[in-house]
């Protein structure tokens, strides 16, 4: 595999100019079934392979669990946010800081597994239960300067869901 797929195993995210209510419905789909997924993939693995990089210079899949966590448990906060206010700012954060940090290289992931199961489920129910209008509230990214609408995040969390996922698939 070349660095590139090894990095971007199912390509870099591409969110269309004009997103489908099929497009929404097959993410919404996605983040679903992702959490039971996850979980059964990580079923028998060793302690040792959890502190295995999952490519050459990337984290460990214990730090790849506890960053989709963190990452999934931003998306619930936003997601809310532009629902219930006018464009809000969100929050970023340093994701390599988060993952230097002791609790990524040591925690057990049955929390992390956890917590993304009950995250996605409340993100789904949300997503399941919005109306036209609610689809195009948005929020601001302070990185990026983009207004990201809910369609928009959903179509990247589960692009995000996918793409760790099939790195955990790989290294395993």
């Amino acid at each position: 595999m070349t660095q590139t797929s090894t990095q971007y195993p199912i390509g870099k995210l591409s969110i269309p100019d004009k997103i489908t209510p099929a497009q929404v419905s097959e993410a919404i789909e996605v983040m679903r079934v992702f959490p039971q997924q996850l979980k059964m993939t990580l079923l028998d693995v060793t302690e040792t392979k959890l502190d295995t990089p999952y490519r050459e210079g990337g984290w460990t899949l214990r730090q790849l669990i506890h960053h989709i966590s963190d990452s999934h448990s931003h998306c619930y906060n936003r997601m809310r946010w532009a629902l219930t206010e006018d464009a809000p700012i969100v929050k970023s954060y340093d994701q390599d800081l988060f993952a230097a940090m002791d609790d990524y290289k040591t925690a057990p992931i049955a929390w992390s597994l956890t917590h993304i199961e009950m995250l996605h489920h409340k993100i789904v129910y949300i997503l399941q239960r919005i109306n036209g209008k609610q689809w195009n509230s948005v929020y601001l990214h302070p990185q990026t300067n983009a207004e990201v609408s809910i369609k928009e995040m959903v179509l990247t969390y589960a692009w995000h869901s996918m793409h760790h996922f099939m790195h955990i698939k790989n290294a395993l």
